[in-house]
């Protein structure tokens, strides 16, 4: 059988103010109803693939279990990253996973955060996979370019490989990203194709290859994995072993080394959506070639991403932008140039600005909270608690709260008292006490939470008890 294993840990940056480093892209939905982590589930043949592995970070952890539970996806494990350490170690790991369930599957490594239109090719370039996977091969999945791309690292055809009906060939190199001019030859050539990052092979196989050539990482992860241990329904490895791990790609430590690479062609409309001008490319636009999303007026506005999220937006005479409005930020950018949307996202990291890490609406396990307003003294927030979920009992050590119960029944643990607070009550959190709030109704709780005192910052928390494990 086929084990999807789901890498999870992309950052998605080119897509901001969207995409943020603790909600990236894969966790949105970007062109239909579904988040892209779960088209990228959904495109599976469920008849030949087992449950997917998802291999993902700490702070993605609960995003990723919510995400499945609302997909209805059972996964067969979500591995936690202590650090990126780029893509031969985490595939490591689910190549150790597997190979520790008494198993030996073929390992169908994908990307969280690709697009692919033709769900029908992209599955028959699997199968066209797994007859050469089946015969000890290492399989990387190929685009068939469609036009002369300097984003993209290449890889270039050698011999057909022989296999029945299935369609592949031996790799004769992996090729970095060119310029135009080069791109355009292997355009020409049709010898070169696109290098997806998505990958096949038997775990034991890729095993012995790493083994070969990085006998280092292997030996780091296999420690680190041997030293996990079991977080709820999270596999979390050894963070002080891991760290020691070699940072490299599948492509460097075992792909270009191994003489057993095949590649196999895909044509698919595959796209990795790296950047605003590359999603305005692959979706719907209107009789003017505009991506129109939420509440938008335009007037002689032709070729743009616009993508209203809480306000109305309205255009006149543009061109070529891209126009993207969230509850705390907005990003005009020329869409030829927005590449550089990285640079922004670089200075608001160096700065430490709230808007690198979160979106406005931020999501926990129990739920979910937006932050209506800021002051200096003062911060409001709008909380939804799921049925049954409970936040730790804590205590602040800086901060008081007021909280006004919009909609539902909170159970409010202030003190040494526990007793509800039901629709338009409210209650009064001092400095210092610790508490805990709870739905313990069948509906979604809504409160305002009012927030004052000296410092307000999220790290002003100190946990005595967590139902999900949270330090």
């Amino acid at each position: 059988m086929i084990l999807p294993v789901i890498m999870s840990g992309g950052s998605g940056s080119r897509l901001w103010p969207l995409s943020r480093a603790l909600h990236p892209k894969q966790f949105l939905a970007l062109l239909n109803e579904n988040t892209l982590l779960q088209e990228t589930i959904n495109r599976l043949d469920n008849s030949k693939c087992l449950n997917p592995l998802i291999i993902c970070n700490n702070e993605h952890r609960f995003i990723v279990a919510e995400q499945l539970r609302a997909n209805d996806t059972a996964a067969s494990d979500i591995i936690l990253e202590p650090m990126g350490k780029n893509t031969a170690p985490a595939i490591t790991l689910a190549a150790l996973a597997a190979v520790a369930k008494g198993d030996d599957p073929l390992l169908l490594v994908l990307a969280a955060d690709h697009v692919i239109k033709d769900i029908p090719a992209f599955q028959q370039a699997v199968m066209d996979a797994k007859a050469f996977a089946e015969q000890d091969k290492l399989v990387t999945f190929g685009i068939v370019p469609t036009h002369a791309e300097t984003g993209y690292g290449y890889i270039k055809q050698g011999a057909r490989q022989a296999n029945n009906d299935a369609e592949g060939f031996d790799v004769d190199s992996f090729v970095e990203k060119p310029d135009l001019a080069t791109a355009q030859t292997y355009l020409d050539s049709d010898e070169y194709l696109w290098n997806s990052g998505m990958f096949m092979f038997k775990a034991s196989r890729y095993l012995e290859e790493l083994a070969k050539f990085s006998p280092e990482m292997l030996a780091i992860c296999t420690n680190a994995f041997e030293n996990k241990s079991q977080d709820l329904d999270f596999t979390r490895i050894s963070a002080d072993i891991f760290a020691q791990c070699p940072e490299d790609s599948i492509d460097y430590a075992v792909m270009e080394r191994t003489k057993d690479a095949v590649v196999v062609p895909m044509s698919a409309g595959w796209s990795d959506v790296g950047s605003f001008s590359s999603l305005w490319e692959v979706s719907e636009k209107d009789g003017n070639g505009n991506v129109n999303h939420g509440d938008i007026i335009s007037h002689n506005t032709t070729n743009s991403y616009i993508n209203a999220g809480h306000k109305l937006v309205t255009t006149v005479g543009v061109d070529n932008l891209v126009i993207v409005e969230t509850k705390d930020a907005l990003l005009v950018a020329n869409k030829d140039q927005v590449q550089d949307v990285k640079s922004i996202v670089e200075k608001l990291k160096a700065e430490d600005r709230y808007e690198y890490k979160h979106q406005r609406e931020v999501f926990r396990p129990w739920g979910k909270y937006d932050s209506l307003d800021f002051g200096v003294r003062d911060q409001v927030k709008r909380i939804t608690v799921k049925p049954g979920a409970k936040l730790s009992i804590q205590m602040h050590h800086h901060r008081a709260e007021h909280w006004v119960v919009v909609s539902g029944t909170a159970k409010v643990t202030n003190g040494d008292k526990t007793f509800l607070v039901t629709e338009n009550e409210s209650t009064y959190i001092p400095l210092g006490q610790i508490h805990a709030l709870e739905n313990p109704g069948c509906l979604p709780l809504e409160l305002i939470e009012v927030q004052t005192g000296s410092y307000l910052g999220e790290d002003d928390i100190v946990r005595f008890d967590d139902k999900y494990g949270r330090v």
